[in-house]
């Protein structure tokens, strides 16, 4: 296992990094935030080759949206459980999807009684005349296993690498031990083949059954996952009460959930911090007070060149975006861009922009937001 690099972001960094008077880092005030469009509850969005958006909105509707203006339904949704944190979730083209028109999303599946698990979909998307479309031969590829009472913890995030795998974030369903055992899929980050089945190479492969879909393992709740300049996968992971995790996400290996964590239960029971048992791979970022990671882009666009190369992650309770500067292995926060708002979801444009999605729900809806450089 690798040297474990580990920076806690405590009281007194915290301290350094508080926005001024004006709500602002002096470099934050470099940019502009111009909201554009509104919706019910969005979780997530993927920008379309001839540059509209698909957007998903938690209650189970799929957006298409023009940046003129213009918005429609994309219908065929399957029916999602509501509540919580369940939901209609992520979204994802397939690499091929100029070609192919294949979309793959995920949303919390009801199952018997009060059972709930993530699904992994995927279906052919058709535009229509009137510049919405429809889904259609919708199959579910991949399933949480076992499907567990609650609505917490589901995760679901969805990210394409450049050899055409699937990676796919399993959160422990706030149900804490399974994150450790390798005969379910909760607690994981899984590599799958477009079809769901897992790649063969996968390295737990020869036990077969649900451990063959595993990448990693000792996981809780992860909302964002991105690929840097180099290939490299990275993750970030809600803790419990503090603890909030950037991880660089290696084959195999296991990240401690719930045995280690750099926070502690909400009842006030005390983990052991990560220092304590080196055997568990550490985060490479950690932060208390938390942030509440939501979701994770790492720039690569022009329009801000001196961000090429950092992550960006959504911050819910921070109510903005952590911009971390990656350096090889290591992580560090750089600056906070205050926008004010619970940040679901965050993506970078055709147009090398930052577009972000609030996280409100009713009349007022979730602004989109499309962040620029102040001239």
């Amino acid at each position: 296992m690798r040297l474990h690099k580990l920076l806690l972001v405590g009281a007194a960094w915290a301290a350094l990094i508080l926005f001024g008077a004006a709500g602002h880092t002096a470099e934050a005030q470099s940019f502009v935030a111009t909201p554009v469009a509104k919706f019910n509850e969005p979780w997530a969005m993927v920008f379309l080759p001839d540059g509209r958006l698909l957007v998903t909105e938690k209650r189970g509707a799929l957006k298409v949206y023009t940046i003129n203006g213009s918005m429609a339904d994309i219908t065929g949704v399957p029916k999602v459980s509501y509540g919580g944190q369940a939901g209609f979730s992520d979204i994802a083209l397939h690499p091929n999807f100029a070609t192919n028109g294949l979309v793959y999303f995920s949303y919390a599946e009801p199952g018997k009684g009060d059972m709930v698990g993530a699904a992994v979909a995927r279906a052919r998307l058709t535009f229509n005349a009137q510049g919405g479309g429809s889904l259609s031969n919708v199959q579910v590829i991949w399933r949480q296993s076992p499907k567990v009472s609650g609505n917490n913890h589901f995760s679901y995030r969805i990210l394409f690498g450049a050899d055409g795998h699937m990676f796919v974030t399993s959160g422990d369903r706030y149900k804490f031990t399974p994150a450790q055992e390798l005969d379910n899929n909760l607690g994981k980050i899984l590599r799958l083949n477009d079809d769901g089945t897992p790649v063969a190479d996968n390295p737990f492969a020869n036990r077969g059954g649900l451990a063959a879909q595993i990448w990693s393992y000792g996981h809780r709740n992860i909302y964002g996952l991105a690929f840097d300049p180099q290939g490299r996968l990275w993750s970030n992971e809600m803790g419990p009460d503090g603890g909030d995790e950037l991880n660089l996400v290696e084959r195999g290996s296991n990240y401690g959930w719930p045995i280690v964590s750099n926070g502690d239960d909400y009842d006030g029971r005390k983990i052991p911090d990560h220092n304590t048992q080196p055997k568990f791979n550490a985060p490479e970022l950690s932060w208390n007070p938390v942030i509440s990671p939501s979701s994770m882009i790492i720039y690569n666009a022009s329009l801000f060149p001196q961000w090429r190369g950092n992550a960006f992650i959504g911050g819910l309770s921070s109510r903005g975006l952590v911009r971390v500067a990656i350096n090889g292995n290591t992580a560090r926060e750089a600056e906070r861009l205050n926008l004010n708002q619970r940040i679901r979801e965050v993506e970078q444009g055709p147009d090398g922009a930052i577009w972000v999605l609030e996280d409100e729900k009713g009349s007022n809806g979730g602004r989109l937001l499309r962040i620029t450089p102040r001239t």
